[in-house]
């Protein structure tokens, strides 16, 4: 899959390509029903299936301190685009220029110059261009002056209830993994590339694979059973997911214990798929203490995984 960011490395394939354009924070149900979409109009037409996603988050953009939490960081939504077909994503960086670019101006430089449209798929809720003001009726106006058609996908529904990034957060913040995975179609898992913290799980017989974040996921604090993949490898483990309360730090982090020997993980990319939620993060009054939990909550996540 090809990745491009930013608009100075746009080049309009020969070939055109087959366009949706959203966050797609999660890639859940709704999203995927316009993927299967672009995927079947670049089939038809011999051109290449393209997701355009913007980052950060618009409305991280407009309001910062009402950002929502990210179901999933820009790596992890690569891995399950990649994982789904799509052949070409282009990221956009969404600041001034792109919050005030006119929606003429951004279907004729991001569609038809920068990506040679044939077809553009959007939601049912899609608003583009300055302000919001462009709409799907625009779109398909400006489509046909300029050489592509635009398609309306509605809303995937699960439940009587709409498929949405919105909902998926609110779900993940309860640590409904279940219901998590029907609003996904897959299992719950982040990747991430592992890095040295503060060997503390060493000193404590329990050493962990850390994962940090530029944006928490929206993901409940706590502690979980999970699977963890590297190189072909599922290996099961107990994660923590969050702040480490115990060490009155703030920075919200993953540390994923190995029930098998991992190897040498720094610097890798590893999946983590939460598996079941075992208890919320909790401040312990010494080390020990934290000892005692951690090889407490571990047993018990072999009991969940039959590790």
């Amino acid at each position: 899959m090809q990745f491009v960011r930013g608009f100075r490395h746009l080049v309009p394939p020969p070939c055109g390509s087959a366009v949706t354009i959203g966050n797609f924070d999660g890639v859940h149900l709704g999203h995927q029903a316009l993927i299967d979409a672009v995927l079947g109009n670049a089939a038809q037409e011999g051109t290449l299936s393209t997701v355009v996603l913007f980052e950060p988050h618009p409305r991280a953009y407009f309001n910062p301190d009402a950002a929502p939490a990210r179901v999933l960081e820009l790596r992890s939504k690569l891995h399950v685009l990649k994982g789904l077909g799509v052949e070409r994503v282009v990221c956009l960086p969404f600041g001034k220029p792109l919050a005030c670019m006119p929606a003429q101006d951004f279907v004729r430089t991001v569609l038809v110059e920068g990506l040679r449209a044939r077809s553009v798929v959007v939601g049912d809720d899609f608003h583009f261009g300055a302000g919001g003001r462009g709409d799907f009726r625009l779109l398909a106006e400006l489509g046909t002056q300029t050489g592509f058609t635009a398609h309306n996908v509605a809303s995937v529904t699960l439940d009587g209830e709409r498929v949405s990034s919105t909902r998926l957060r609110d779900v993940l913040a309860a640590a409904d993994l279940a219901l998590a995975e029907r609003l996904l179609g897959r299992p719950y898992a982040i990747w991430g590339r592992v890095r040295h913290g503060l060997e503390l799980g060493r000193k404590l017989d329990m050493p962990t694979a850390n994962v940090a974040f530029r944006h928490p996921p929206a993901l409940r604090h706590g502690i979980y059973a999970v699977q963890v993949q590297h190189g072909g490898r599922e290996m099961p483990g107990v994660a923590s997911l969050g702040v480490r309360p115990t060490l009155n730090l703030t920075e919200c982090v993953l540390e994923d214990h190995l029930f098998v020997p991992p190897g040498n993980l720094y610097g890798q990319i590893i999946r983590t798929r939460f598996v079941a939620f075992l208890r919320p993060q909790q401040k312990f009054d010494d080390l020990d203490q934290l000892k005692r939990q951690m090889h407490a909550d571990a047993t018990r996540a072999r009991e969940v995984l039959n590790a």
